[in-house]
């Protein structure tokens, strides 16, 4: 961009600050040297990128932004009104792309067809820390977040070429599994739907049959949580189809929810082969973590033992439930609040159906606060555990109540 008739907004307020200042190019790179508390480079280069900035190539980074601010003596919003960053994330360290990656994300935004492998990279990057995220506050604050980013990859994926297309456009259909997910978590299910379709179509398009594999899977976790469990089974023996191209763990993924989906039809035989044959995919795919898919780093021993006392639970077995989810339990990390509310309420009916109302009441409260921050399922599951315990003429219902009652 060589004429500045054409730069953005901001790019034309900068240049004005510099001309009511009298200052050239080169008097600007020394007053940034001496508003600046480290090294700059040398002068020919400071003053490059003051021209890259006034002319709108280049967006100045939070440094150099700051560096303006003083040598011209005004705030960000006064010299450059609002900045748009370029793609919209948490303030998280590990986010924040150094000055010469954040300006290449810049313009592959501005310029799709100048996207390259460590800007797809990066938001690769930026979706697996917001996964890991999602698991301590919940889907809630993250959708609109996800919905830009993923608004973001798609104009990029458009614009890349050559091999780079099918990565960029993987990288797309995992943001739009990841924020399928994140509808269903809350609840928006017609969207989710929507989204996991998508999200499979550009799997296929990309050629990535564990993602084509894992979307399909989650739609088989939507039926099942929507109670609907032939369509939970026919989705997840569909995601099969894949097999042979996609990776152990993967495959464990599907067979074990086949094996839920057996589970809540009732038949316990056909819930427990699945359910076996999963855990002998899980570990052999525990032998070899860095084939699987980023998707894929919840998915281990514990996580599946959650599963099985799942199937457990609503085969009504308790006393396998419990042990099974105890065991996965103890294995997941404090920092996984909505998982723990999840599985905690399922421990606490599994305590129900043995009849030890007191462990029931006590694990119930102690998820209590994660479940009304950051998992609406299960605040249901632990009104459902509150009126199973009154059934059972046992105490604790009130308590529970109370207690949700006063979170809200």
């Amino acid at each position: 961009m060589s004429d500045n008739a054409t730069a953005p907004v901001w790019a034309g307020r900068l240049l004005a600050a510099r001309n009511s200042k009298g200052w050239s190019q080169r008097e600007l790179a020394q007053e940034l040297a001496k508003a600046s508390d480290k090294p700059l480079p040398e002068l020919p280069n400071v003053i490059r990128r003051i021209r890259g900035h006034e002319t709108g190539e280049h967006r100045p980074d939070a440094f150099y932004t700051q560096l303006y601010c003083k040598a011209f003596g005004l705030t960000e919003d006064q010299l450059f009104g609002t900045i748009i960053k370029p793609v919209p994330a948490l303030a998280l360290p590990t986010l924040a792309p150094d000055p010469d990656l954040y300006e290449r994300i810049t313009r592959a935004i501005e310029h799709p067809s100048r996207v390259d492998l460590a800007t797809v990279e990066w938001l690769e990057h930026c979706l697996a820390e917001h996964r890991r995220v999602e698991d301590t506050i919940g889907s809630r604050p993250l959708l609109p977040l996800i919905h830009a980013q993923l608004s973001t990859v798609a104009d990029l994926a458009r614009g890349a070429r050559g091999p780079l297309a099918d990565r960029a456009v993987a990288a797309l259909a995992q943001y739009a599994q990841f924020l399928a997910w994140m509808c269903q978590d809350s609840r928006q299910h017609a969207a989710a739907l929507a989204w996991y379709d998508r999200s499979h179509a550009w799997a296929v398009e990309a050629g990535d049959a564990c993602l084509a594999s894992t979307t399909l899977n989650m739609r088989a976790h939507q039926a099942w949580s929507l109670g609907d469990a032939q369509r939970c089974i026919r989705l997840a023996e569909a995601s099969r189809w894949h097999d042979g191209r996609t990776t152990y763990g993967v495959q464990g993924m599907a067979a074990q929810m086949a094996g839920r989906g057996h589970a809540q039809m009732g038949e316990a035989n056909q819930a427990r082969t699945r359910l076996a044959e999963a855990e002998d995919l899980i570990r052999t795919a525990a032998e070899h973590p860095e084939d699987e898919p980023p998707w894929m780093y919840f998915y281990d021993e514990g996580w599946f033992l959650m599963q099985r006392g799942m199937a457990e639970l609503e085969l009504g077995d308790g006393r396998r439930a419990t042990d099974y989810l105890e065991r996965g339990l103890s294995t997941l990390p404090e920092s996984y609040r909505r998982d723990r509310a999840w599985f905690g309420v399922c421990l606490a009916r599994a305590h129900i159906l043995q009849g030890d109302a007191e462990a029931a009441t006590s694990t119930a409260m102690d998820v209590v606060s994660d479940a009304v921050a950051v998992n609406a399922y299960a605040v249901t599951e632990l009104y459902r555990a509150a009126f199973e315990l009154t059934e059972a003429g046992a105490s604790g219902a009130k308590a529970i109540r109370d207690s949700l009652t006063s979170e809200h």
